[in-house]
């Protein structure tokens, strides 16, 4: 007997001892990782938040409200949450999908009058025995300074308490901000697109006047020439004035570049030289249309052309890791910096003077964000020198 009581307390204490191993890696697991509830319930906040975020910042229909209104539920904590344009209902998730009609009339006033609804079970009449439905909280997706566009309904299994309507109206309000950048970020796709166009109606016309002059200087003289610079021209003006595609490649670009310095040089002469530098693995990178170009002809128009003697252009593009870095340099008579983006006036005798420069830098930081802009050097006399970051990929850029 003695025996076994000694055989059962060593188990006994085996057992105790691996008890406790067990809390020991637990609290060792929890020093490492999230140590409270209140930090493993925030986590689960932002990242069910993150995961809602992604499709409304891609603007609001019905595929990109599927994918956001069960992470939106899980926010809100209602047993169904609808999305509602104020005439359809988007997407639905949970239960009471059923109510539907009675869910988009009431979001339809809450659209049209920007303000939320409390729906009780007297407004949500229904004759199915398992009905669980008890109530509902409709609210605006109310963008900051805007009209609503679409409300959010939380359906609950009870009369709609404090907590759900508060839940709701938060998640609104974020989900309508959601919406708002993502409008910002279509407009700004939108300005791209409208200033790829007037920089293309801004270079045009006095560079087409500068070509023709000097293609016509060869006509008689040197026919064999002024019949290769035409082709020049007409392969330049193809692709400056192609209506496909936001972005190029940098291959294409400095294609378009070579016609370009080739018709200037038959104007400049001896007194035009360029300096190429080109890593050849940098060559497929992608970036907006017509964002090199500018700055090559800033550099000839406005650097070498009112500089006496020779002037020197160079053109670097090298591979920097996950980025390449793009210079453009002149030896020319140099600006103010200060007027680098400072809007023309029109007593100014050079008017539009460098405007493209601060085109390509909005565009730039439009597409791959604001720490991707130009950098200008440049001063009175010091020529100057334009730089670019240019991420190698990038998922907007489909060149």
């Amino acid at each position: 007997m003695a025996g076994q009581i000694g055989s059962a307390l060593a188990v006994l204490a085996v057992l105790v001892a691996l008890a406790a191993a067990v809390v020991a890696v637990l609290r060792l697991r929890a020093r490492r990782g999230i140590a409270t509830a209140m930090q493993r319930a925030t986590y689960d906040v932002l990242h069910t938040a993150s995961l809602a975020a992604e499709p409304l910042r891609a603007g609001l229909d019905p595929g990109t409200a599927a994918k956001a209104v069960r992470h939106l539920r899980v926010l809100v904590g209602a047993v169904g949450l609808a999305i509602v344009d104020g005439e359809r209902c988007l997407a639905y998730d949970g239960r009471g999908a059923h109510h539907e009609d009675q869910l988009i009339a009431a979001a339809r006033r809450a659209v049209q009058t920007g303000r939320s609804v409390v729906l009780n079970s007297s407004d949500l009449p229904c004759d199915r025995v398992d009905c669980v439905v008890r109530g509902a909280v409709v609210a605006p997706l109310t963008k900051p300074g805007g009209a609503a566009q679409a409300a959010l309904v939380a359906v609950g299994d009870d009369q709609p308490a404090p907590g759900l309507v508060q839940a709701t109206l938060e998640t609104a309000r974020w989900a309508g901000s959601q919406l708002a950048l993502a409008d910002l970020d279509s407009s700004r796709e939108r300005l791209a697109r409208a200033e790829v166009r007037a920089l293309r109606a801004q270079i045009s016309p006095h560079f087409i006047y500068n070509a023709l002059t000097a293609i016509a200087s060869f006509v008689r003289t040197d026919p064999e020439r002024a019949r290769e610079l035409i082709l020049e021209f007409a392969e330049f003006t193809r692709y400056s004035f192609r209506a496909h595609g936001e972005f190029t490649t940098l291959a294409e670009e400095l294609r378009s570049i070579d016609r370009y310095l080739t018709i200037e040089r038959a104007r400049f002469g001896d007194r035009l030289q360029v300096r190429l530098q080109i890593a050849p693995e940098v060559l497929p990178v992608g970036l907006p249309f017509l964002c090199l170009q500018p700055l090559v002809e800033n550099a000839v128009r406005h650097g070498l052309s009112r500089k006496p003697g020779v002037g020197m252009v160079s053109i670097e593009a090298r591979d920097a890791g996950a980025e390449c870095h793009i210079t453009v340099e002149d030896d020319g008579v140099g600006m103010d910096p200060a007027l680098f983006g400072a809007p023309p006036s029109s007593s100014d005798s050079d008017e539009g003077s460098h405007v493209g420069l601060v085109n390509v830098d909005e565009r730039l930081r439009s597409v791959f964000g604001d720490h991707h802009g130009l950098v200008v050097e440049t001063a009175p006399g010091a020529g100057t020198r334009v730089s670019m970051r240019v991420p190698k990929f990038h998922p907007q850029v489909r060149a």
